[in-house]
């Protein structure tokens, strides 16, 4: 029998249905349910919005019975807990290093604790503060994913910093994981409607939704908007220019080694089953080239972006997009594999 051909999984992030749980439309059964019925079965939380009082208190037993409960019962997997290192949370004073790698300890045991094969942190957490932590990691069999965000990119010298520290340690226990918007080749049109309705003049918004897709300098786009007599909102629109880039997937490649979970970061999926700002076509065929077997996970943020105008429809949404990776992916029909 030939052995069993490595494809890119499909996952999401319960951080997609952040409305829904926020507003009690639907609890962690009903998420994981929900992902489990669009074959995405690879399941990744922020442990604030999926379990009560965490970090602030301790997560019950019975709270990581209820999850494990659920992974069986929905045949889920367990994939990555994001957690988040708040070195500012003391008045007066930022956490000292001691203190951040405890922190950053207590949320590899909680991601142990619930079964998880990666923690994410966030991007600006100090190389240092990781490479320290990774013995740990390495202790619970769990790898810490920094995730490269816009605007950091592979060729950040951030990153690059990351990767040399990563390298020198040689932990690993230290990876990536890329979050898709780096990749935003067209202005998100969710996002110009908004800031519309915010006030900006839709000629201005016009202007700078044409400014980003020629990749003109965004410091010029925000003297253009001043001078065309913008102001708060179209100002606001304006500043996204700094925090959003085009940046190429095939960089990716260099890092795949490292690289162990996607953010499948989306904002508008639209009916044809497409992304209206990000090519996913070219984002999957560079991570196929380079041998991912890993997991994408759709991270839905154009809910914050269209709440105030009609009603967010999450789970339509990463339906959606669901759909369009089955078929980038190749995934093959359950039907037939069944066969």
């Amino acid at each position: 029998m030939a052995a069993k051909e490595k494809r890119i999984k499909r996952g999401v992030s319960l951080y997609s249905f952040q409305n829904e749980t926020f507003l009690g439309l639907m609890n962690l059964e009903d998420c994981i349910r929900t992902c489990a019925e669009m074959g995405a079965f690879g399941i990744e939380v922020i442990g604030e919005q999926s379990f009560w009082g965490w970090p602030e208190v301790g997560v019950e037993e019975s709270a990581i019975a209820d999850w494990h409960a659920l992974m069986k019962k929905y045949k889920t997997t367990a994939v990555s807990h994001d957690f988040m290192l708040d070195y500012k949370r003391y008045k007066g004073r930022p956490m000292p290093f001691d203190e951040q790698v405890a922190s950053v300890k207590r949320d590899i045991e909680f991601g142990a604790r619930l079964g998880m094969k990666y923690i994410r942190a966030l991007v600006s957490i100090d190389p240092a503060v990781l490479v320290a932590a990774a013995p740990y990691a390495e202790e619970k069999g769990l790898k810490i994913l920094l995730e490269v965000h816009a605007p950091l990119h592979f060729d950040h010298p951030w990153i690059i910093r990351h990767a040399e520290a990563y390298e020198k340690s040689g932990s690993d226990a230290l990876g990536f994981l890329p979050d898709m918007g780096m990749f935003v080749f067209k202005f998100p049109r969710v996002w110009k409607e908004r800031f519309i309705r915010n006030g900006c003049p839709r000629h201005i918004a016009d202007y700078i939704e044409k400014a980003y897709e020629d990749r003109v300098l965004s410091e010029y786009v925000l003297l253009n908007v001043r001078e065309m007599g913008g102001e708060g909102p179209a100002m606001g629109m304006a500043e996204t220019l700094r925090h959003n880039a085009a940046f190429e997937p095939k960089r990716m490649l260099d890092y795949m080694p490292r690289i162990h979970n996607i953010h499948g970061k989306f904002y508008e999926m639209t009916e044809d089953l497409e992304e209206y700002s990000i090519p996913y076509d070219e984002i999957v065929a560079v991570l196929k080239k380079g041998g991912y077997a890993g997991y994408i996970c759709s991270e839905y943020e154009g809910n914050r972006w269209i709440e105030d105008a009609e009603e967010v429809r999450s789970v339509e949404q990463v339906r959606r997009q669901q759909e369009m990776l089955k078929r980038l992916i190749g995934e093959p029909d359950s039907k037939a594999m069944a066969a």
